[in-house]
């Protein structure tokens, strides 16, 4: 197994830790990873991810769910067991669809909900039981963890975050 140094720079403030990402993206090094205890507004596209895809699968998800909820209704309602049901016909599902709006809404929002959970969580690579890949539990409360790959510019590195405002600095071999 082999062995990576990085350097994990602490923030206890969000502000402080945007700055810090600027500079630190600004000198050109390459951030591995950024742990935060709650989602940073901007921080995205400070560290220059491209925007997720996910709404997308969300849409899709949501169209495969209207297409069942009509054959749904079409089927238990129009071919399967027709009945006649407060003076409405059964032969269409066009005049009848007015009844069924419910059905297609809520089976929209099931696929949409359910399936965009299982793809986030696979995106994500959280499975059930899996070990925490959080390096400092501080960042689960109130600290910011900045995670920067050491190639031979460990003292460059840390004399640069330590004009950003870092609590604290360490080296570590990350596994």
């Amino acid at each position: 197994m082999s062995t990576n140094k990085v350097i994990h720079a602490l923030y206890n403030d969000d502000d402080i830790l945007m700055d810090a990402v600027k500079k630190v993206k600004g000198e050109h090094h390459h951030i591995e990873e950024v742990y935060t205890p709650f989602p940073v507004h901007g921080l995205d596209k400070a560290l220059g991810l491209a925007p997720t895809r996910l709404a997308i699968t969300a849409f899709l998800y949501g169209i495969t769910g209207t297409s069942i909820a009509t054959w749904l209704t079409w089927y238990t309602m129009i071919a399967d067991w027709p009945q006649d049901i407060g003076g409405k016909p059964s032969f269409s599902w066009l005049e009848n669809m007015p009844a069924f709006v419910p059905i297609l809404f809520e089976l929209t929002v099931f696929f949409a909900a359910h399936l965009m959970v299982i793809t986030f969580y696979m995106r994500s690579r959280i499975w059930p039981f899996k070990e925490a890949e959080n390096p400092d539990p501080r960042t689960t409360d109130d600290h910011f963890l900045m995670e920067i790959p050491v190639h031979n510019n460990e003292e460059k590195l840390t004399a640069l975050l330590e004009t950003t405002g870092a609590v604290e600095i360490k080296v570590v071999d990350k596994h």
